[in-house]
Parts: C-alpha cells; structure tokens; sequence
C-alpha cells in the first residue's frame, strides 16, 4: 500500500488512514445498524465507523473511477462552500492495491448525514399519503435550491437523496453529485432537462417498489412523480417571475415577502415597478437565498437545524418573548433566557439511553405537537412537562430517526 494517497480533509485523514484500502469496499464488515442506513446505489457502498466507538464519526465510502471521484469530491466542496443541502466530501483515496498487487478502484468518502434514510426504508414502513407528499415536496425544494445556484443535477431521483424529518415535513439532502455541473446560470432547457431526468427517475423508483409490494396501496407512481415536477413549477414561479400586487395596498411589498419568507427563503433583493396602463404594482424577488429561518435562528440562539424546525422553535420563543413583561429586554437576553428555561429544559428530561434517536429540534417539535394532542383530548393544556415525559414514555422509545433498531420499553 505504498502508493496510497487520500487527499482530503486534514482532520480526517488519521481516521482515515487506519481503514482497510486494500480490500475491497464490499468486504468490509458493516455494523447491523449502519445497514439500514444505506441506500441503493449504482456503486459499492459501506457505511463504516472511525473507531470502534458507537459514537465514532460514520463515513459513507462509494467505490468508482478515479475522473468521477475527484470530480464528485470538487462539486460537493462548492455546493457546501454556497450551503446548498447535500453530504459533506471528506476524502478521495486512489492507489489502492490489494494484498496481490492488484489495483483497486478509487473510493469516496463523504460524512453520513445524521438522522437520515433513504427513501426505501421510509416508504417501505408505515407512512401515510401526506407524508409522501412531503417527500415529493422535499425533492421538489432540493431541486429549485440547487438551480438557484446554477447548479444543473443530471441525476435527480429519490436514490440519490437522503431524508430527514423537518417539523411535520422533510428535507432532502443530495448525496450523489457525479453528474452534475455548475453554471454560470442555468437556462431553461438545462433545468427542463433535469425535470424531465427527475420525472423519469422517481416514476421508476416508485414503480420498483410497487412491483416489490411495499408502497403505499393506491398510490400511482407517474402520478406521484408528477406531482414532484408540479412543485417545483409552483415554487420556482413564486421565487422567479413577477407577482402582480395591489398598489393601494401599502403593505403589499412586505406581504409578498413573507409569503417567501414563509416557504423559507430570504429576500436580498428585489425590484418593483408600476404597470401605468393597468396600474398595477409588479414585485419581482431579484435575488433570494434559502434558510431564512435557520438563519434567525442560528444567530439568536446558535441552534443548527432544519428549516421547518427552527420555524417552530421561533414560533416557541416568539410566544415566550410575548409573555416578558415590559418593557421588553434585549431580544438577545430573552433568547438565551428562552434556551434556558424551555428548549434545554425539555431535553435534559431525555432519559440517557433514550438520547441520539431523534435529533433534538425534531424531538422539540413532536413534544409541542403531542402537548397539543394531550390539550386537544383533555380539553386544557396539560403543561410541557407532561407532555414531555408523556412523549418519553409513549412515543420516543419507538422512535427511529437515527437508524436504531430496537425498541426500548
């Protein structure tokens, strides 16, 4: 293994270099509740751990051609230099030889995402028809974020995509970007085409599945797909081409922009223009940017999570903000008050060997929905705490977000 060469991240490479590249990626032992974890890929892929520790850092290591990896492992550094949602490049490993001598081909290694699935793990379980519109609304919202980058995918299909729960919805994260490429701006044949590649992709992934007998029965998988492309003509006319607004409306401008601000994107720039024949006022968002809530959020209270969810944590403190009494303080003193008293508060009740299922904004989340539930039932509200310890007791133990597989009871 003279020849080995791993060009990556430079805090990685110890971990990195411990690994067994002179076999191939296939037999490497694979922990039982990596398996799961893993989706279908055209490659040989393992989900493999740094150490031995349970809680090591997981790799996902794919097995290709030197030209592809190399250029994979570029493209993902420059979608995650825009913070475009996709995995994390952490290493290409060429000159592998087996114990013969014999070359071997070069291997990828990015960062697993956490709380993630494929999609064959979620549609094969027990899911409703909302959940599979969110899904299909995910994939959708992944696809306009990455061609509001100029970003041209190649490749867009549910395989290639991970999941991960966002309050009540999801969001999808890229994990293959070998046949994409950057532009400039992307025209619309470019994006027409991978429209068409999507639509193709998701009918016959799910027609896979209902040939296999696991998806959801009534759910037809061109129709399914469709509605994937339909979302994405929506949200790309709401970010891209003019809105017509009411000019005798003053707070006309401010509205069209939260209803952006709403869908989760940040309005840098626009451009508004009077229509003098018609008389009409015409919003037209110039330049926008995804992760309007996650941003508020990170900045206020340093939490990183999903857009969705830092929506509902801003919602919780905005409530717990109204309820200090005036005249109100630094909204800076409110939050770290807020993170205190609620956000941390409700998590360090999480029983230790019920910690690491759902990630801590989800878990938040479903506890402020199930306090609802409880509240809706008992006709008042029942208090955080008890639908805290409610939700530990009857919902989190068969929770399994982060790919275990047991139940705790």
């Amino acid at each position: 293994m003279s020849g080995l060469r791993i060009t990556g991240l430079a805090e990685e490479i110890t971990s990195l270099a411990r690994m067994p590249w002179n076999k191939p990626v296939e037999e490497w032992p694979e922990d039982e509740s990596l398996t799961q974890m893993r989706g279908i890929s055209r490659h040989i892929v393992r989900l493999v751990r740094a150490s031995d520790s349970a809680e090591s850092e997981i790799y996902a290591v794919k097995e290709t051609v030197e030209e592809f990896a190399n250029r994979e492992y570029a493209i993902l550094r420059e979608l995650n230099a825009r913070l475009a949602p996709c995995v994390t490049p952490v290493a290409v490993v060429e000159g592998r030889t087996d114990v013969n001598g014999e070359d071997l081909p070069v291997a990828l290694a990015t960062h697993y995402l956490p709380f993630s699935l494929p999609y064959r793990v979620i549609l094969s379980g027990s899911i409703t028809p909302h959940e599979i519109t969110n899904m299909a609304n995910a994939l959708a919202l992944l696809l306009v974020r990455l061609h509001l980058l100029g970003f041209w995918w190649g490749d867009c299909s549910l395989s290639n995509t991970l999941f991960r729960r966002d309050a009540d919805q999801f969001a999808a994260y890229l994990v293959d970007a070998e046949t994409g490429e950057f532009q400039t701006v992307l025209s619309d044949g470019q994006r027409e085409h991978d429209l068409e590649i999507a639509l193709f992709n998701v009918a016959a992934e799910l027609e896979d599945l209902a040939i296999a007998g696991v998806l959801h029965p009534g759910m037809d998988p061109i129709r399914a797909s469709e509605g994937v492309i339909r979302r994405y003509r929506r949200l790309w006319k709401m970010l891209k081409e003019p809105q017509t607004l009411d000019p005798d409306d003053r707070h006309a401008v401010e509205k069209a922009m939260r209803t952006l601000q709403d869908l989760g994107f940040a309005v840098e720039e626009v451009e508004v223009s009077m229509d003098g024949g018609a008389g009409a006022l015409k919003f037209v968002p110039k330049l926008v940017a995804a992760g309007y809530h996650q941003n508020r959020l990170a900045n206020l209270m340093g939490i990183h999570c999903e857009e969705l969810q830092a929506k509902r944590l801003l919602a919780s403190f905005d409530r717990f903000r109204g309820r200090e009494k005036k005249p109100l303080p630094p909204i800076e003193d409110s939050a770290r008050r807020w993170m205190v008293d609620v956000f941390d508060h409700v998590l360090n009740q999480i029983p230790e060997n019920l910690r690491g299922r759902v990630e801590p904004a989800q878990m938040f989340h479903e506890i402020l929905e199930h306090r609802w539930y409880l509240g809706e039932q008992a006709g008042k509200d029942l208090g955080l705490d008890f639908a805290t310890q409610e939700y530990i007791t009857n919902i989190l133990p068969y929770r399994t977000d982060s790919g275990v597989s047991e139940v705790t009871v």
